[in-house]
């Protein structure tokens, strides 16, 4: 068996099966395209889901790639296992209704043990197989593999929710004796005993059936293409090409770890914290690179978390600053012969890991203060597991550090809480992964459709064409009525693709017309209509097709204008912008892109003038088809994963240049204008631009802020009112004029709008907080009528006074008055007003109790309150009793004074 480096071995897969007739298809982004059912992909089949479930036809059935991933579900596990990764690659090779099993398990044979590729020795290798999967054993056998290295297994099948499933088989290699400590050999394989001995390399997946929800698995279908999937990882076999002791032993992570020691001044001799970054360091570099953020929700949270779990084993190093940032550079050295782009991403992540760690490291501070802090007040001498998973989840404490410093206090942790909310987390994340690599099933009769179908939309919106395809309920029929799919020799009709919804229009049937409900796409490429009949149709009938002029011509602007907008924000944000999903009709388009932050107005607003300025131009577009090599060569912007042939669309539009196979403008004049409406978050470093284009700008521009032009209206009607209560008392309010701006087709109109409903707000405040106070100053009440009745009791000035109808805060503002003017006073109103009895006094004597006072007078009133000794209030319910409970409130300041 020959020494490999991790990059020999990923390019002799890939060779080995370009020489087996594979098209070698470019690892996607780790960021899903159009897919919000996933956070990552977590798979080397998961970008191809739409040939495996039928949805589209590749052009070459036989695909092989290199496809990088990532997996967090056993995250806890990282560093402290062999072979567990939040990153990986996964070696793959795929058949999409070509070949099968008599053709992959030879190759699997080639590939490893053949003295020009791997040159694996076979008595290395054995192979579990599902139980009733008699084809693979005998293959197997007929190859050279010794029964005795071939397992059964029940578990050998492949099957998530309901669609394409089969049996499997994987192939291990044995490590031998020395990692077999108990001896217990073949029984590791047979019991699914976890064990480094036996180490699983590749799994291939029989892609045979349909499965289905209450149908016994014995009873499944077939499926009409049947296909191979399979996967290897690279790190596992990096570990037994390198006869490393585990995967972190090997080049894909020593160069990192030789790194850590170098910062650290720690040796590495096999530490989890060593491992852990050096995993979590991969993880973060590329999914950053590829275009995910660091934030609270969603994969951004996902990825925060682990790259704080590093800085925290950073920290058991020894570490106090941040220092990850420093790796990238080694990551990305490592990793470039591949994956070239991190060269120029690298900058950018150093900056965006760097500064996550300045935060987390003044976050994990604070958690320390909160550990400290609960210990300090508690009693039992247990850490609640409760709050020991709060500051795992929330601060990124690891269980065994709060258990460290908890242990050093004395103190224990509730571990049993803790791994119960520990498992409630997991459990939510396995519910919303479900589904997430499950596919559709397969349509039999759609996959096998296969006529000629010419789309000439881009130069005609009529034809007349003969139906050489009809479907009803899914069925291929020669003949149908009702709501039916038809294809056409050709169509102007551009089917629902690439973002673009697709055309309406009419269908014209024996001199009647017939609205087409959408276009879709077929599996073999084959552009159709869906259609409601009244009539039957049948195949061979010639038809006329009418594609909507009015609503084509607007989508394309909108599409065109999506181009635009494209190149507009990667010159103002930055060029690590890249489109991650665009929704274009002929109402709106809606373009989704990555970036650190949500732009802020001003950006938007000069993105926006950057877009018009193209426009104004009127720039003819320039559509051509080319090699994608040339295309690469010019730096045509392209979806990032997205898979395209061997000959694609350039379209360039003024300074954008992309490739597409949508309908487009022919000069930018047709665009007329285009206005953003809105930009929000979508979460996890995604946002959302929604804007329109078009002589209709205007309109639409008004019809967005409505709801904002309704509201300024309400505050301005509420703003008058005020004004006119105010004219009717005599009260003169100053009031700030407000300039409103008129509304144009622009983003600025909506800020300028917005901010003057902000203003509006304000002046509304203001203009009710003047009323209230000058209104407020004219009702107060003299003291000089009340002075007067003031008593001198042992030195005190003593004031009791009954009152009608005074309101409550005026009555509370006189006592204060009175207080102030009168020196060494108590001071007792008793206010009588509809039917209820409210008593206020106030004390500057410290031997009378203004609670006491008003709690007195209100027992007797049969009422209720209290207070402080040098203020208070209670209120009282019977009236007839007001002059006793004054009596009463007398006599108790005489005594007291």
């Amino acid at each position: 068996m020959r020494y490999m480096k991790s990059y020999e071995i990923r390019q002799m897969w890939l060779d080995f099966f370009k020489s087996k007739g594979h098209e070698v298809v470019p690892s996607a982004s780790l960021v899903p395209n159009n897919d919000p059912s996933l956070l990552w992909i977590n798979a080397g089949v998961t970008p191809l889901k739409k040939y495996f479930d039928g949805t589209e036809v590749p052009q070459n059935r036989r695909l092989t790639n290199a496809q990088k991933a990532i997996r967090t579900n056993d995250i806890d596990n990282v560093g402290k296992t062999a072979r567990h990764h939040t990153f990986f690659e996964m070696l793959g090779n795929f058949s999409i209704g070509d070949y099968f099993r008599a053709e992959v398990l030879p190759w699997a044979v080639e590939l490893l043990t053949s003295k020009e590729w791997f040159d694996i020795p076979m008595e290395k290798l054995y192979f579990t197989v599902y139980t009733d999967d008699n084809e693979s054993i005998k293959l197997w056998n007929s190859l050279g593999v010794p029964m005795d290295h071939i397992i059964k297994l029940e578990d050998n099948f492949w099957e998530i929710g309901e669609g394409p499933c089969g049996p499997d088989t994987e192939i291990f290699f044995d490590r031998g004796e020395k990692y077999d400590p108990k001896h217990l050999g073949i029984k590791l394989l047979k019991e699914d005993i976890e064990n480094d001995r036996y180490i699983e390399i590749w799994n291939i997946v029989f892609s045979q059936f349909n499965s289905k929800i209450g149908v016994k698995r014995s009873e499944y279908k077939e499926l009409p293409s049947k296909n191979i999937d399979t996967g290897a990882g690279l790190e596992r076999l990096c570990c037994i090409m390198q006869d490393a002791e585990t995967n972190y032993e090997t080049d894909l992570f020593l160069p990192i770890i030789n790194k850590v020691e170098e910062i650290t001044n720690v040796k590495y001799t096999g530490q989890i914290a060593f491992k852990v970054i050096a995993d979590h360091l991969r993880s973060v570099t590329f999914a950053v690179s590829d275009g995910a953020m660091l934030s609270n929700e969603g994969r951004g949270y996902v990825l925060r978390r682990i790259l704080r779990r590093a800085c925290r084993y950073g920290k058991s190093l020894g570490m106090k600053e941040a220092f990850l940032y420093k790796l990238v550079d080694v990551v990305c050295d490592n990793m470039k012969q591949f994956y070239p782009y991190l060269l120029d991403t690298k900058e950018m992540v150093k900056e965006v890991i760097k500064q996550e760690e300045k935060k987390f490291l003044l976050t994990l501070e604070n958690g320390e203060k909160k550990l400290s802090d609960y210990i300090k007040n508690s009693k039992n001498k247990v850490v609640d597991g409760k709050f020991a998973f709060k500051l795992y989840d929330t601060f990124g404490f690891p269980i065994e550090l709060t258990t460290e410093i908890a242990n050093e206090s004395g103190f224990e942790v509730d571990l049993d809480e803790f791994k119960s909310n520990l498992e409630k987390q997991k459990e939510l994340a396995r519910n919303s992964r479900s589904d997430e690599q499950s596919f559709n099933s397969q349509n039999e009769d759609m996959l096998n459709f296969n006529e000629e179908s010419i789309f000439v939309g881009y130069d005609t919106l009529e034809t007349t064409s003969t139906i050489n395809g009809i479907f009803k309920d899914g069925s291929l029929s020669s003949c149908a009525t009702g709501e039916v799919i038809l294809c056409f020799d050709k169509t102007p009709f551009y089917a629902t693709m690439g973002g673009q919804v697709g055309d309406k229009g009419l269908v014209t049937i024996n001199n009647k017309s017939y609205e087409v409900k959408d276009s879709i796409k077929l599996p073999n490429g084959e552009q159709a209509i869906v259609v409601n009949l009244d009539c039957e149709v049948k195949i061979g009938d010639k038809v006329k097709l009418s594609v909507d002029k009015l609503s084509r011509s607007q989508t394309e602007a909108n599409h065109s204008g999506t181009h635009i907008l494209n190149e507009a924000l990667r010159c103002v944000l930055g060029k690590h912008v890249c489109q991650q999903g665009s929704f274009v009709n002929d109402k709106l388009l809606r373009f989704d892109f990555n970036n650190f932050y949500l732009p802020s107005n001003e950006e938007l607003i000069k993105i926006e003038k950057i877009c018009n300025n193209e426009i104004s131009k009127n720039i003819d577009s320039n559509i051509v088809e080319m090699p994608i090599n040339e295309a690469k060569k010019l730096g045509v912007q392209a979806m990032f994963g997205e898979k395209y042939g061997d000959v694609v669309r350039v379209v360039t539009i003024g300074f954008s240049k992309e490739l597409c196979g949508g309908t487009h403008v022919k000069n930018t004049k047709q665009i007329n204008k285009l206005a953003i409406l809105s930009c929000e978050s979508k979460g996890s470093g995604i946002f959302r631009v929604v804007a329109v284009t078009g002589n209709d700008c205007l309109d639409k521009v008004i019809s967005e802020l409505k709801p904002v032009l309704d509201e300024i209206n309400e505050v301005k009607s509420k703003i008058n009112e005020t004004l006119k209560l105010a004219k009717e008392n005599d009260i003169t309010i100053d009031v700030k004029e407000i300039n409103e701006s008129e509304v144009f087709s622009s983003y600025e109109s909506i800020v300028n709008k917005k901010n003057e409903l902000v203003l509006y707000k304000d002046l509304l405040k203001e203009v009710n907080k003047q009323f209230n106070k000058l209104n407020k100053e004219k009702s107060i009440i003299s003291t000089d009528d009340y002075i007067k009745n003031v008593k001198v009791i042992n030195n005190t000035n003593v004031l009791i006074c009954k009152t009608f109808d005074l309101d409550s805060e005026l009555l509370k503002d006189l006592v204060d008055r009175l207080s102030d003017v009168l020196d060494n006073s108590v001071v007792f109103f008793a206010n009588v007003s509809n039917g209820k009895i409210l008593f206020v006094s106030k004390s500057k004597v410290k031997s009378v109790n203004c609670g006491s006072l008003v709690k007195l007078a209100a027992t007797i009133t049969l009422g209720g309150g209290g207070g402080r000794p040098d203020f208070a209030q209670a209120g009282g319910k019977d009236v007839s009793k007001v002059d006793d409970a004054i009596n009463e409130v007398t006599n108790l300041i005489e005594k007291s004074l």
